[in-house]
């Protein structure tokens, strides 16, 4: 037979570990050196010209 859970335990642990995925995000995004921030936004623009460059107009 299986251990009943309490739902409100998992909630809370649930609501915990998104807020902390959450946390992880923001300090890889936030954290990371300014040179390596505007390389990355640069790639991103590059390749959103790149695929709007492409694309037919009909």
């Amino acid at each position: 037979m299986t251990k009943p859970i309490n739902l409100r335990q998992f909630r809370k642990n649930r609501a915990r570990d998104e807020a902390r995925a959450a946390g992880d995000a923001n300090a890889a995004r936030h954290g990371e050196p300014r040179a390596l921030r505007e390389a990355r936004e640069a790639e991103a623009r590059r390749v959103a010209k790149l695929h709007q460059d492409h694309r037919r107009d009909d």
